[in-house]
């Protein structure tokens, strides 16, 4: 499974971890995922892994 947002599609960001010499090595960010079930129209559940922002964005408009 990979590292993704179900809705968002928010995924790994890569970057620099750049030291006070000005040395650079790469560094990846993964996002913040939780797994949580959904339950759907015709009343089965899944389970999708959704960033922690997203829950909460979605926590707020329900």
């Amino acid at each position: 499974m990979a590292r993704k947002c179900f809705f968002t599609g928010k995924g790994p960001m890569v970057g620099n971890n750049v030291s006070h010499a000005n040395n650079k090595t790469r560094k990846r960010s993964l996002p913040n995922l939780r797994t949580v079930r959904i339950k759907l129209e015709d009343g089965r559940t899944m389970k999708v892994r959704i960033a922690a922002s997203t829950l909460r964005t979605m926590k707020k408009h329900s």
